[in-house]
């Protein structure tokens, strides 16, 4: 009975910390999808136990590095659909997903078992915008274009906007996720990218650097 009544503890502060934080980062969703973050977090833990898709060193932290973390660049969306590239665990992707069952989301990384977690996610929590796509994005399909490209895990700035040059309109918008200012990348960017701007990102609970780099691409193949 101790040990019920601890894990009920647990996640109600869990749930009350979540629902502080995403009205700190000016969301509001339904209690619903409040419940389908938390399982997700949930699931995430029971993968990285057996799958390792998040070290274990971060599995205590998963609400704040990692599900808040990815739902704070959720204002600086477009309107329209989103390609998540190298989104691993299905960061940040799939929590955007989650809160906006409208858009179309497409989540690309290269292994199987990452890929395998976003599918039973997208199984468990009926996310029919969610769509996961094994393999690498050099070897995807160009003939779509998104509205939003996202990336957090990318080495650098070139190699992101080099990867996804061709699934970029006119008026897509990139956004890469960044710790500490990229000021060395910045300054390694091919002319063709045009840097909108670089916000600085307070993510709750945090205590670290986060910044996000939006981008778009002059003079795109596909308007």
């Amino acid at each position: 009975m101790a040990l019920v009544t601890l894990q009920m503890t647990d996640n109600l502060s869990e749930r009350i910390k979540l629902e502080s934080g995403m009205h700190r980062l000016g969301l509001s969703v339904p209690s619903d999808v409040v419940d389908k973050l938390l399982t997700f977090i949930s699931l995430l833990k029971e993968w990285s136990g057996t799958y390792n898709l998040v070290a274990p060193r971060e599995r205590e932290f998963l609400l704040t590095r990692h599900l808040l973390d990815s739902l704070s660049i959720a204002s600086w969306l477009q309107e329209g659909s989103l390609l998540d590239v190298g989104t691993g665990a299905g960061l940040p992707g799939l929590p955007l997903a989650i809160i906006d069952p409208e858009r179309e989301v497409t989540l690309v990384d290269s292994a199987g078992k990452k890929i395998r977690f976003i599918r039973h996610v997208g199984r468990s929590l009926k996310l029919g915008n969610a769509h996961p796509v094994l393999g690498r994005i050099e070897d995807m399909d160009e003939t779509a274009t998104f509205a939003n490209i996202t990336s957090r895990a990318f080495a650098s700035l070139s190699d992101f906007v080099e990867a996804v040059r061709p699934f970029a309109g006119r008026s897509t918008r990139l956004l890469a996720m960044k710790g500490v200012y990229p000021q060395k990348e910045l300054e390694e960017l091919p002319g063709w990218v045009n840097v909108q701007s670089v916000e600085t990102i307070t993510v709750p609970y945090l205590h670290a650097e986060r910044h996000l780099v939006l981008m778009s691409v002059l003079n795109p193949s596909r308007s």
